[in-house]
């Protein structure tokens, strides 16, 4: 333990010289998580299906973590543990379409899904279901009856992110959960909640929430765990079978440091959140500011975006040679078209942004470990390469 912390500190030193603003793509993960994941991995190791001590033990850190997450979740139902948002998202859509599909075909989605989500819905189009797409407003916002109004007694599943990924748009997911409820009660309601949980508080029974997908690494624990919340009452069929964990919906052996981890993660970002919320809205406010004084900078984020995520475009100057340029200097961003491989953002696309706009567009991504010269770093360097890059083309 005494070596791991000596690790974390010294990477810590490493990184006064780095600004890392992609926190949205992936976080650090924080010494309690990697503390859990060594104990897992060193001390209670045994398989959790094991009927010996060792594999009881095993078996109790992951009950632990899992009672511990359903509660950070605002639910009473079950979580099943994943490999992250990806298979989630997929669990959910093709169970839930798979267990409804006596009951209609009609799948409800935004048109600003993550691709796990977006990709998905596409191959049960190809399946016979019928996909609806509901596009932002011309602001980039959502509105909950663009969505009611597509639902009806066919409609066996509504998929909707909390927050986009790109741009930090918070959809009203609680309003379109009770609208569609209220239309057709049996229509399932999957939230991919990956960029909101551990960030904004919310309650997943509350607001009827019947799937909800959330992802380790976007919380400050490592890479390839994830889970799918599911309310009491809710059935979905699996995708894979084997020997039966996770509820027979996820079989495999489960990776009880990753698990751990996850869960060790969740409850610090919960008791910080207040906190930590304030001091996005503070660095928010800052780099807003700072931009005001830069004409070739336009904001594509919506007004109600979450605080730690902002969108903006620098006219001119396509995102990946700005992003380069910011790298140079040990600053690091988001493309607003990473997940689309050179396409246009389709969620950018979606907004209805002229196509020099969308490839200009960058991401900056707030976390636990940025400070107020982490805005002043960006800012300088942007405004240096606005001029450098400009006399280039």
């Amino acid at each position: 333990m005494i070596q791991m912390q000596q690790t974390m500190e010294q990477t810590q030193t490493r990184e006064t010289t780095q600004t890392y603003l992609d926190n949205s793509a992936t976080t650090r993960v924080c010494t309690e998580a990697a503390q859990a994941a060594l104990r897992a991995m060193t001390e209670e190791y045994g398989n959790p299906s094991s009927l010996h001590s060792m594999g009881m033990e095993a078996e109790k850190l992951v009950t632990q973590a899992r009672k511990s997450l359903v509660k950070l979740l605002g639910g009473n139902g079950e979580l099943v543990f994943t490999s992250g948002a990806t298979e989630s998202n997929n669990l959910a859509l093709f169970g839930a379409a798979e267990a409804g599909k006596r009951r209609g075909n009609r799948i409800v989605i935004s048109a600003v899904e993550h691709p796990s989500v977006a990709e998905t819905a596409l191959a049960l189009e190809k399946q016979g279901f019928s996909v609806i797409r509901i596009p932002p407003r011309p602001d980039g916002n959502f509105c909950a009856e663009d969505f009611t109004a597509a639902v009806d007694d066919q409609t066996i599943l509504l998929s909707c992110m909390m927050v986009n990924n790109e741009t930090g748009a918070r959809l009203p997911v609680e309003k379109i959960a009770d609208a569609t409820k209220r239309i057709n009660p049996d229509t399932i309601i999957h939230i991919d909640a990956v960029q909101a949980f551990g960030k904004i508080p919310f309650s997943a029974d509350k607001a009827g929430f019947d799937l909800v997908s959330i992802s380790g690494h976007k919380i400050y624990a490592p890479k390839g765990v994830g889970g799918l919340y599911i309310r009491k009452g809710i059935r979905i069929l699996p995708r894979t079978y084997g020997g039966g964990q996770e509820r027979g919906l996820r079989p495999g052996t489960e990776s009880v440091p990753l698990i751990a981890a996850f869960a060790a993660a969740a409850e610090c970002c919960h008791s910080e959140m207040q906190k930590k919320n304030a001091e996005y809205e503070m660095l928010n406010r800052m780099l807003r500011e700072r931009l005001k004084d830069m004409p070739a900078i336009c904001i594509n984020s919506p007004e109600g975006a979450v605080p730690y995520i902002l969108n903006l475009s620098v006219s001119g100057i396509r995102s990946e040679i700005m992003l380069h340029y910011l790298e140079q200097a040990g600053i690091y961003v988001s493309s607003g078209s990473a997940c689309s491989k050179g396409a246009a953002s389709p969620v950018l696309t979606a907004m209805n942004l002229p196509r020099d706009r969308a490839d200009s567009a960058l991401r900056i991504s707030f976390g636990r470990y940025n400070i107020p010269a982490d805005i002043c770093r960006l800012t300088e360097r942007l405004e240096e390469g606005i001029t450098r890059l400009a006399k280039r083309r």
